[in-house]
């Protein structure tokens, strides 16, 4: 399963995701390819400063990152496109109708991710936090899926 994740710039919360469902993934041993762009991305940006900060305390390194935007081959190629708002959603889905959900939708939970960008490092490990727990239950219900 090709999985892609979605937020506004590449830099902070699709990035985070990916990283965060690759560790998961691989613990789990699922099935899937993940990659993360942005709706308004500027190709090769780094992960924010903070963003990286926030992974470290998982055991990740998002210093290797670079944003890309998202476009119609990435679209095309991905099963499961997880975006981390409503908004982003709404620009996708027209595109890639029947695969785009929130990350929150997808994971039976409620809310929009909301993008730390200009925040402290904090308000990052907050939202990485709450990435991470949506992407649990994300990862069950892939696996629950691949089961049947």
């Amino acid at each position: 399963m090709n999985i892609l994740f979605v937020c506004t710039g590449n830099t902070c919360r699709s990035p985070m995701a990916a990283a965060l469902f690759n560790k998961i993934a691989v613990k789990r041993n699922l099935d899937v390819r993940i990659e993360s762009a942005g709706i308004f991305a500027n190709e090769g940006e780094p992960a924010s400063t903070e963003a990286v900060v926030a992974m470290k305390k998982y055991g990740i390194d998002l210093l290797g990152h670079h944003s890309q935007s998202i476009n119609t081959e990435l679209l095309e190629k991905c099963d499961l496109i997880l975006t981390m708002t409503t908004a982003h959603k709404m620009l996708i889905e027209p595109s890639a109708q029947g695969k785009t959900f929130t990350l929150n939708e997808y994971a039976g939970m409620d809310e929009d991710i909301q993008d730390p960008y200009g925040g402290d490092v904090e308000e990052y490990e907050r939202c990485a936090e709450q990435i991470y727990s949506a992407l649990l239950k994300v990862a069950d219900r892939i696996a629950y899926d691949s089961d049947k």
